[in-house]
């Protein structure tokens, strides 16, 4: 079973590899990006395409942060709570037992 799953893996990888390989011989034209305030030197429009890809990814995983930060707090103190819960249960389960005896 592990070795399918490493088989797909790779294939996955391959087909990725070689749609970017496509893309980028499909978009060889070279464009200055003239932004405001400044000029960014020619080069091809896949490079420019790849590279506002790579920087929407690391904005939304940064707009994302502070979702995940507080999420993960509210885990912790929901299991901090559930194992004050769990000492309590013990506690009066034992307590249960010795006034039974």
């Amino acid at each position: 079973m592990r070795w399918i799953k490493g088989l797909i893996l790779a294939i996955i990888l391959l087909i990725v590899l070689l749609v970017g390989i496509l893309f980028a011989v499909n978009n060889q034209q070279t464009i200055a990006l003239n932004l405001i305030w400044t000029e960014l030197p020619a080069v091809s429009l896949s490079v420019w395409l790849l590279a506002t890809l790579t920087l929407g990814v690391v904005v939304g995983m940064i707009a994302m942060l502070g979702v995940y930060v507080r999420l993960r707090a509210k885990l912790v103190r929901s299991e901090r709570h559930n194992k004050q819960q769990r000492k309590e249960l013990d506690r009066l389960r034992t307590q249960e037992f010795k006034e039974l005896a």
